[in-house]
């Protein structure tokens, strides 16, 4: 099939698709025309880089994974155990994103609870007040 219906089929754009091509992801047939061919199998690898880009794996890490995964479509799995550093390296490093955001959102939280309200939502009142504490720079 060609780009615009591998495109609906897929749901991604055909930008995106080219940018898979780029990445390595997706290596469609080429027509002696230079026209990209695409079978079942490729919309089978994008619904896997979809879901692999969905677990928040970057595209170099799936560019990597995707020869060693195997998968039915709906789901994806790794075909030998020796994916697991990796995949476990990943999870890490989500964690580690993970546990940033919510120090982040904590922090966020405490400014949240330290606002008294003081002059409604009156930005000259609000500048007024601000100006009056140690530090401020208005």
């Amino acid at each position: 099939m060609r780009m615009g219906e591998f495109s609906r089929r897929t749901g991604v754009s055909q930008r995106l698709l080219r940018y898979y091509e780029e990445q390595g992801l997706l290596r469609p047939a080429r027509l002696p025309s230079g026209y990209r061919e695409f079978t079942d199998e490729d919309v089978a690898t994008v619904r896997g880089v979809r879901m692999l880009l969905g677990a928040g794996l970057g595209t170099a890490t799936i560019a990597e994974l995707m020869p060693c995964m195997a998968g039915d479509g709906q789901t994806l799995a790794p075909a030998c155990s020796g994916m697991l550093p990796d995949l476990n390296r990943e999870r890490e490093r989500i964690d580690e994103a993970v546990a940033g955001l919510l120090a982040a959102r904590d922090k966020l939280d405490a400014v949240i609870a330290a606002t008294e309200p003081v002059g409604g939502d009156d930005p000259e009142a609000c500048r007024a007040a601000g100006a009056r504490l140690p530090g401020a720079r208005v």
